[in-house]
């Protein structure tokens, strides 16, 4: 039985600093939650705001757990890649819930706050455009948007001229045997990722041979990567349908139209049509 004398006094955490909280000088809290600058008097914007603001910093870390991977790969660090590349999938899945606030936005409550975004539009996001660059989704063209702020544009002609994680995970995969042609190997990669008949048959010998290896473990990661990427697409086409239909996007795009462009293509092509061969 316990007397009061044995129970110990809660210790008091300490609050009294001389200048901001530890908190805040790491976080950043501060500037974080003062970014958001509504442009509109309908209470909704808010929401429409601090959601895409969530969503650039989730691009922002899964870039760099690419860039990580896509690095580790080039030095042979399979579980540096891995690790990585699971890490992301979690972020990913973060990323894709973000639409939840705005999946259910009729036209008129859209409307209410649309004419704030002027010409903008998600596409102008060089964050994302960085992400689409790692998958192999490169387009030359994307980088005009971004003439006007050299930092940014420096710093996605870079990614334009850099492997994507698939180059990188092909490469990974001739140098441990896998039969990659020479001229996938060598290509533009400033180029978008076009499939070749010769790397979906790698992949079907990675599929049909040990599960445990290494090359499997590669191909599987990749493939939960495409399927998030994938309903992240999805989710922004239904999310974009439901909030405007059909009508033209956010700075002249072609809203609906290319959304359904673009969820019909996957990323890692070779990986999803090798299945039906195994």
């Amino acid at each position: 039985m316990s007397h009061d004398s044995d129970v110990q006094p809660a210790q008091t955490p300490n609050l009294d600093f001389a200048g901001t909280t530890p908190y805040e000088d790491y976080v950043q809290a501060d500037v974080l939650t003062h970014l958001q600058h509504p442009l509109s008097s309908d209470p909704g914007e808010m929401v429409f705001l601090v959601t895409t603001q969530v969503m650039e910093l989730w691009f922002t870390v899964v870039v760099h757990e690419w860039q990580t991977a896509a690095e580790a790969l080039r030095d042979d660090d399979l579980q540096t890649a891995l690790a990585a590349l699971k890490r992301s999938t979690y972020e990913l899945q973060s990323l894709n819930a973000s639409w939840e606030p705005l999946a259910h936005l009729t036209p008129v409550q859209f409307n209410s706050y649309r004419s704030a975004l002027g010409e903008g539009s998600g596409f102008q996001s060089a964050m994302y455009r960085r992400m689409e660059f790692l998958l192999g989704e490169k387009s030359a063209s994307m980088l005009v948007p971004h003439r006007g702020a050299p930092r940014v544009h420096a710093e996605l002609e870079k990614a334009l001229h850099e492997p994507s994680v698939y180059d990188e995970a092909l490469r990974y995969l001739a140098r441990h045997g896998a039969e990659i042609p020479d001229h996938v190997l060598r290509r533009d990669v400033s180029q978008r990722y076009e499939p070749d008949p010769a790397v979906e048959a790698a992949w079907v010998a990675v599929y049909t041979g040990d599960s445990e290896a290494t090359p499997h473990r590669l191909g599987e990661a990749l493939t939960e990567v495409a399927e998030l990427v994938w309903r992240w697409r999805s989710d922004h086409l239904v999310a974009t349908r439901r909030a405007m239909g059909a009508k033209t996007g956010t700075g002249g795009s072609a809203g609906v139209a290319w959304l359904e462009k673009r969820a019909a293509k996957q990323v890692f092509p070779e990986l999803w049509t090798a299945r039906s061969h195994v």
